[in-house]
């Protein structure tokens, strides 16, 4: 497709080269129909606020509407498995303690002592408890959230016939993940992500992988920015420079689903359509860079002639994953083990469910400074046949730190992370510092940031709901 001629309607312009579906149409082993799927729309033209990004109003208008409305990821299943097992999920000024309880289920609760306010638990904390105990004056609520002990009870004679039970935000499972919403109008989790994107996790078996690697790191950008950073494949050329060789980026997929979850395919194992004529297939191999490149031992396939790069590396990464993981890996096609397969589950979550690149990112603001961001990178791989795995521990890393000096961490990915967020000092400022009122989208690869931005101004137009224990009973 000629994307200068005239008479192209706004989005229906792509890259000339091949697309992301002519592309994994080739491979040997084929994608299945969900993988297959196209779902554009265009979303219109106009720029975007710059407000959103730099006025501290909009940060209090979404704590207040958005953040107390959506379902937010906060931990997985298998890192709460036995009774008396919590997590601590803390969101802006919100704090739960997502725990385990007697009976099996899962209770989320909000982690305030119903005297005076202490956290019973200390943010960003995980471990096991027989009970819920404040830490100030000995106030204790069993796991299920209901009033074990008040010390001293004779001079609380007039809390007689109030059960003081902890307040309770909603709490739900999905793909092997615990999710939280406060409000208790909020459609169900299922609901909320839309039928496609269900069939999509579905198909993925995410309940089928553990965390093998987690790092968190905080930047001094507001936290859509910083989202928006990974929302598309067009900055790749210039902001990684070193992947363009293996990596169709300006001819990757964007899809759109409902209100709360989007997509893009980028494919790998090719050269980027801007570089053709400048790399051989034995160039693609070289030059490709993995997520869990510990896996494959730093080997790379040798290539003979006649053959694609990117069917020897699906190949290669079949033996190789199946070997390193203790895994079944013979029913996914050569895309998923290969390609950038990225969803944006509204608000503050991006899952990578492929298998060279299984990841998950999960942003949350700070409740002190909206120009500031605590951002998460958790790397999954599927759980061993033997099911013997264990869950990582966060690595929390300083703002001067390399994403590439955490522990696990393949060198060569850490390098993409830091030149991604590095962008964010100067994108930030910037908008600080800029005449221009807002921001110019391209109608096509940028899609996923109009989206996501039309569902952060839906919320935003609501009216304030925020939790208190008599909105929050049943």
């Amino acid at each position: 497709m000629n994307v200068e001629r005239s008479g192209i309607r706004p989005g229906e312009a792509r890259h000339p080269d091949e697309s992301t579906q002519e592309i994994i149409a080739r491979d040997r082993n084929g994608a299945p129909a969900w993988a297959r799927e196209v779902s554009y729309e265009y979303l219109g033209s106009e720029d975007i606020d710059k407000a959103r990004y730099t006025e501290a109003a909009f940060a209090d208008a979404e704590f207040k509407r958005l953040w107390t409305r959506t379902w937010q990821m906060v931990c997985r299943e298998d890192q709460i498995p036995d009774t008396g097992n919590y997590y601590v999920y803390d969101i802006g000024p919100y704090s739960f303690i997502v725990v385990r309880t007697d009976d099996g289920s899962i209770c989320a609760h909000y982690n305030a002592c119903l005297h005076r306010g202490t956290k019973l638990k200390p943010s960003a904390t995980e471990g096991s408890a027989i009970d819920l105990k404040c830490p100030f004056h000995g106030w204790t609520w069993n796991l299920d959230g209901s009033l074990k002990d008040i010390p001293e009870r004779w001079d609380f004679q007039h809390l007689a016939g109030r059960k003081m039970c902890l307040p309770q935000a909603r709490v739900e499972t999905l793909a092997g993940f615990v999710w939280v919403n406060m409000d208790p109008a909020a459609p169900d989790l299922k609901t909320y992500l839309g039928k496609k994107a269900l069939a999509h996790l579905d198909a993925w078996k995410l309940e089928n992988r553990y965390i093998y690697l987690h790092v968190q790191k905080s930047y001094p950008a507001n936290w859509k920015l910083t989202m928006e950073a990974f929302m598309e494949a067009y900055h790749v050329g210039d902001t990684h420079p070193q992947v363009a060789p293996a990596n169709g980026d300006v001819n990757s997929q964007y899809d759109i689903y409902d209100e709360h979850v989007n997509r893009f395919i980028s494919t790998l194992g090719v050269v980027s359509p801007k570089l053709k004529g400048k790399y051989t297939e034995a160039d693609i191999i070289e030059n490709f860079t993995l997520g869990d490149s510990s896996s494959l031992g730093g080997k790379k396939p040798e290539l003979k002639a006649g053959e694609r790069a990117r069917q020897v590396m699906a190949d290669m990464f079949r033996n190789m994953f199946e070997t390193a993981t203790n895994s079944d890996l013979s029913a996914v096609s050569d895309s998923e083990l290969l390609d950038t397969y990225s969803y944006t589950v509204f608000p503050n979550l991006f899952l990578f469910p492929g298998i060279s690149l299984p990841m998950i990112y999960r942003f949350r603001p700070d409740a002190r400074d909206h120009r500031r961001t605590i951002y998460e990178v958790m790397f999954m791989r599927p759980k061993p046949r033997n099911g013997e795995f264990e869950t990582a521990e966060v690595q929390k890393l300083a703002d001067h730190q390399s994403f590439a000096e955490a522990e696990g961490m393949d060198p060569g990915f850490g390098k993409i992370l830091d030149q991604d967020t590095d962008n964010l000092y100067a994108q930030q400022e910037g908008l600080e510092a800029s005449a221009k009122m807002g921001l110019t989208l391209a109608d096509y690869q940028e899609i996923r940031v109009r989206h996501f931005e039309r569902t952060v101004d839906k919320y935003i137009a609501m009216e304030p709901f925020v939790p208190r224990i008599e909105n929050l009973q049943p």
